[in-house]
């Protein structure tokens, strides 16, 4: 479902992904591990067409996000680290704006908003402002609003960040629900380490913009000999603290700049 390939991306003298290559089976839940200026953000802004790459090949559902555009955007649907929702509009004028922008047809729109506002447990909310609701009602809504389009894949970056333990874990109880449900794949960041050892299949860890680790969790526990996953990724990155992914992201405003100059 996702196939990445000798991924690159500069930005003049810095390299924020280097050379990286991964495959995410069709139905997987698959999680993408790093430090703080890693590459995370910068692969997944490749991914879902918001960058370009400087080399290498991706796929998603079989298109590629560089020359097909539109039918990868068609096939993703994604859950940003920072909040995205229009807090002066309903939660169901939310939905309804996002169905209308993908073009589903309004039978099929209406139904599907219902349901999924029903799986996440808002449905009784649905006429209240986003901005009445609490930390954890936005992120379910995030996540309702990002399948409405019946995407195949699903990008969730930090989808976690700052809930409370027992909101974090609703919020995973419905995202399994939907991969088992809908057969969707999961591509996920996280820093919650424990996450990522109860619901990945597979993990990939990147550091430095090169993925240094791929496997199981088990696996790089055994690989490791560690008894945690966040102990192997300790192993495997160092225990040096990390400075935000500032450098790319100056790179990339510094690039824009000079586009339009």
């Amino acid at each position: 479902m996702i196939q990445v390939k000798n991924l690159t991306k500069r930005f003049n003298d810095f390299t924020a992904v280097d050379n990286i290559s991964l495959s995410v089976p069709d139905g997987e839940i698959f999680a993408f591990l790093g430090p703080n200026g890693a590459g995370k953000t910068t692969t997944i802004r490749m991914l879902t067409t918001l960058l370009h790459p400087t080399s290498g090949e991706m796929r998603l559902n079989g298109y590629d996000p560089v020359t097909d555009q539109n039918e990868a955007r068609r096939s993703f649907g994604i859950v940003f680290q920072d909040p995205s929702l229009d807090e002066e509009l309903t939660a169901y004028e939310n939905m309804e704006f996002h169905g209308v922008l993908y073009k589903v047809p309004k039978d099929i729109r209406r139904g599907r908003v219902e349901q999924l506002l029903r799986f996440v447990e808002l449905w009784d909310r649905k006429d209240d402002l986003v901005k009445h609701f609490s930390g954890g009602m936005k992120r379910r809504l995030e996540i309702a609003r990002g399948l409405v389009h019946h995407p195949k894949i699903l990008f969730l970056d930090e989808p976690t960040l700052g809930l409370d333990p027992q909101t974090r874990d609703h919020i995973w109880s419905y995202i399994k629900n939907l991969n088992k449900e809908e057969r969707m794949t999961v591509f996920f960041t996280t820093h919650y380490m424990e996450e990522a050892d109860r619901v990945a299949k597979q993990v990939a860890i990147i550091d430095k913009g090169k993925i240094v680790a791929q496997g199981s969790p088990q696996e790089l526990k055994h690989q490791t000999n560690t008894s945690s996953l966040e102990d192997a990724f300790l192993a495997l990155t160092g225990r040096a603290i990390r400075e935000e992914e500032v450098g790319a992201i100056d790179h990339l405003r510094m690039h824009r700049r000079m586009r339009h100059r």
